[in-house]
């Protein structure tokens, strides 16, 4: 049985549409039949702001830039806000995967409360040939219960249409400190909070050794967590015990090198992949796609 087969038997529950569209993800560019995925996010200019995000390499500044960085590197999927979707749906149909973020924050307004805005639907999913929409929660703010509302209903209403649901899972909130929101207890109960609510794919950040929750501190002692990888295991473990596809995202700009050990750390951890954003597309091209298909390489050993 191949890998992706293998994959597929977890998602037994879901109609052929949504089976088909996580087959495509799974069988597309360079790591296609691993079961591994590199994915590219672009909502980091709703997110953070045009310059913030795409000073560092102006070309970035042209939406088509990052549907051919995604293509050229051979990646599995693209993710982006409406805006550069329908471009990239326009100019390059079919070409690879596209997955529509759905719903939005922006940096104008800071609160420990974020609670992002819808800013597309499954309409436009549809319309631009879409193999999957995204959809960001943050577990642990006062907006939780209503975003939790929100997600469930996004989910079945994407499942019917045949859409895959990928879940970015971020805690935040008054209760829990920044270094709490990437603690390996928090980061775990992300994960598996998204895997309850039906997500098929899920988005967290590398967890660190901190744990965050007191009443979580006593069960921690025995699990293995002083290297990354042993932490990744937990989080892959935390998620049905690694039979949903669990992504973990680039986190802020750095270097090569300390990219590449993360990645490594990941692929070992058992990882199912990641979801780089500006730490390619803030890269010229060539050195984009360089680090990329270093990436890659490591998925595949």
């Amino acid at each position: 049985m191949s890998r992706t087969s293998e994959i597929l038997q977890w998602y037994g529950h879901l109609n052929p549409g949504v089976r088909g569209n996580i087959r495509k993800m799974l069988e597309t560019g360079k790591l296609a039949g691993t079961g591994k995925l590199v994915i590219l996010p672009v909502d980091q200019g709703f997110e953070h702001g045009p310059a913030r995000s795409f000073a560092p390499n102006p070309p970035a500044y042209d939406p088509l830039y990052h549907v051919e960085l995604a293509i050229e590197a051979g990646l599995n999927a693209y993710a982006a806000p409406l805006g550069f979707i329908q471009m990239a749906a326009n100019e390059y149909p079919g070409q690879i995967p596209l997955i529509l973020k759905v719903n939005n924050n922006n940096s104008l307004y800071k609160t420990k409360n974020p609670k992002s805005a819808l800013t597309s639907n499954i309409e436009d999913a549809l319309e631009l040939g879409c193999s999957a929409v995204g959809f960001t929660i943050y577990p642990g703010t006062a907006q939780t219960n209503t975003l939790f509302h929100e997600l469930r209903d996004f989910i079945r209403d994407a499942h019917d249409v045949g859409l895959a649901a990928i879940v970015w899972s971020y805690p935040r909130g008054e209760q829990l400190s920044k270094k709490d929101e990437t603690a390996l207890d928090v980061v775990a109960y992300a994960a598996q909070i998204a895997a309850q609510m039906g997500a098929d794919f899920i988005k967290v950040k590398p967890p660190s050794d901190h744990i965050a929750l007191k009443e979580a501190v006593p069960y921690y002692e025995n699990i293995p967590k002083s290297t990354l990888h042993e932490r990744v295991s937990h989080v892959i473990q935390s998620a049905f015990a690694g039979k949903r596809v669990v992504i973990f995202s680039g986190g802020p700009a750095k270097g090569t090198e300390e990219i590449l050990k993360e990645i490594q750390e990941i692929h070992k951890g058992g990882g199912f992949g990641s979801i780089i954003g500006r730490n390619s597309f803030q890269r010229k091209k060539e050195d984009a796609i360089d680090l990329l298909s270093k990436i890659i390489e490591i998925y595949k050993s």
